[in-house]
C-alpha cells in the first residue's frame, strides 16, 4: 500500500531543528524529500558526536532524505535550485528572513512562476514586525515568550529539557503544509506559508497568559500544578518519585481511603474539594507526603493501578531506554544503524518505511544529473 505523501517533491534549504523536523515528517510520509545543504553542511550535523560519530540532533531529523550540496552563491548552483523548484511540489526554508530573496528566491516570485507550489518559510519572529531580523534559536524564544518564566522551581527560570519551540513550529509547518496539499488538490493552487517560533510558543503560552491577564501569574512550583492538589511528586520510603494527579473530588476521597488509609480525611468537609484543599495546600501534599513516606515503590505503585490513580515513575534516561512502553525504530546512518524512539502515529495496517540518515552531499551527483537534463 503507498504512503500517503508518495510522489510528492519537497525541496528543503534547511538547517537545525524546526524545518528538518517538518520534512522528516513529510519524509515519513512518503514524500521524497531532497535537503540542500552548503557545502560545509547542515550544523545540526556538529551539534555533538555521540550517535557513534553522528549527531544525536541531526540522525533524529533527517531520516528518509535526499542530501545534496549546493552553493547558491554560483550561479550554476542557483539554477540547479531553480530547475528542482520548477518539478516541486513543496518548498521549504529556515534561513535568515530575506536571505534567498537577496538569492532571487522571493516566495512572490516563486508562487508567479510556480503557481502550484505550496511555499513554507520558519523563522524566529516572522518575516516582518520589529524583532524580524533577530537570530533566534530554541532557548533565546523560550525565554522571550515567556516560557522559562513558569518553567522550574521558584528559585529561577529554567529552561525545558527538550527543543520544545523548534518541535512546536516543525509541527506547525507540517500541520500547515498538509492543510495546502488538501486545499491545492480542490483548487489546484499552492500557497505561501509563514511559520515563526514566536508565534508557536506564543499559542502554548495562551493559557498562563489568560490566567495572568485574568489576575493570577502563575509562579514556577516544579513538578506542582499551579491550580489542582494534590498533583505532584512524592518520595517513597525506599527513594522513588512517584507522581499523581487527582483531577476530582472522587478521586481524592479514593485516594484518601484506599491508598493513603484514612477514612476521616476522604470525608473531612476542609478536604472535599480541589478549591478547599488548595486552600490547605502545604497539609494537603504533608498529608500525601507523609503516607507515601512510608510506603515503598512497587506496593505504592499496585495500589495505585488497583484503584485507578493517575500516577506516573520520575524516570531518568536510564529507566526510559529500558521502558516497556517505549516503541523504537532502527535506521541507517552513514556510520551504521541507530535505534531510536518510533514517531507518535501509528497507522493500522499500513506499514510505514523510515529511511536511512544521509551522508552530506550523498545524492548530489544524482541529482544534479536528474534535474540539469534538458
Amino acid at each position: 500500500m503507498p504512503l500517503p505523501l508518495e510522489g510528492l517533491l519537497v525541496i528543503s534549504v534547511e538547517q537545525a531543528v524546526a524545518a528538518p523536523h517538518c520534512t522528516c515528517k513529510l519524509a515519513d510520509a512518503g514524500a521524497r524529500v531532497i535537503k540542500v545543504e552548503r557545502p560545509e553542511g547542515d550544523f545540526a550535523r556538529r551539534y555533538d558526536g555521540l550517535v557513534h560519530g553522528e549527531s544525536a540532533y541531526f540522525v533524529w531529523l533527517n531520516r528518509g532524505k535526499q542530501s545534496v550540496v549546493l552553493d547558491l552563491a554560483k550561479a550554476e548552483d542557483k539554477a540547479l535550485l531553480e530547475a528542482m523548484l520548477g518539478k516541486a511540489d513543496v518548498f521549504v526554508q529556515n534561513l535568515k528572513p530575506g536571505a534567498l530573496t537577496k538569492l532571487g528566491f522571493a516566495f512572490e516570485r516563486l508562487r508567479k512562476d510556480y503557481p502550484r507550489l505550496i511555499c513554507c518559510s520558519i523563522s524566529g519572529y516572522g518575516e516582518s514586525g520589529p524583532y524580524a531580523q533577530r537570530k533566534a534559536y530554541d532557548m533565546l524564544i523560550q525565554a522571550e515568550s515567556g516560557l522559562a518564566a513558569i518553567t522550574g522551581g521558584p528559585e529561577a527560570p529554567a529552561r525545558a529539557g527538550v527543543s520544545v519551540v523548534d518541535i512546536a513550529a516543525g509541527m506547525n509547518a507540517y500541520e500547515a503544509i498538509l492543510e495546502a496539499l488538501l486545499a491545492r488538490g480542490r483548487t489546484g493552487e499552492g500557497a505561501a506559508i509563514a511559520i515563526s517560533m514566536f508565534d508557536a510558543m506564543g499559542d502554548w503560552m495562551s493559557v498562563p497568559l489568560l490566567q495572568h491577564e485574568g489576575g493570577t501569574t502563575p509562579t514556577r512550583i516544579g513538578l506542582a500544578h499551579i491550580s489542582i492538589a494534590p498533583y505532584g511528586a512524592f518520595k517513597t520510603r525506599d527513594g522513588g518519585d512517584i507522581l499523581i494527579s487527582i483531577q476530582n473530588d472522587r478521586e481524592w476521597r479514593v485516594l484518601a481511603e484506599h491508598v493513603i488509609g484514612d477514612k476521616a480525611l476522604a470525608a473531612d468537609p476542609n478536604f472535599a474539594t480541589n478549591v478547599e484543599r488548595m486552600k490547605r495546600r502545604p497539609e494537603t501534599d504533608g498529608r500525601v507526603a507523609a503516607a507515601f513516606a512510608a510506603m515503598d515503590v512497587a506496593p505504592l505503585v499496585e495500589k495505585l493501578a488497583r484503584y485507578d490513580i493517575a500516577f506516573g515513575v520520575i524516570n531518568d534516561l536510564d529507566l526510559l531506554a529500558r521502558h516497556p512502553h517505549l516503541r523504537r525504530v532502527t535506521v541507517g546512518s552513514p556510520t551504521g544503524p541507530v535505534s531510536m524512539p518510533a514517531p507518535a502515529a501509528i497507522f493500522d495496517g499500513t506499514p510505514r518505511n523510515y529511511g536511512a540518515v544521509p551522508a552530506l552531499g550523498e545524492h548530489s551527483a544524482m541529482i544534479r544529473k536528474e534535474f540539469s537534463a534538458k
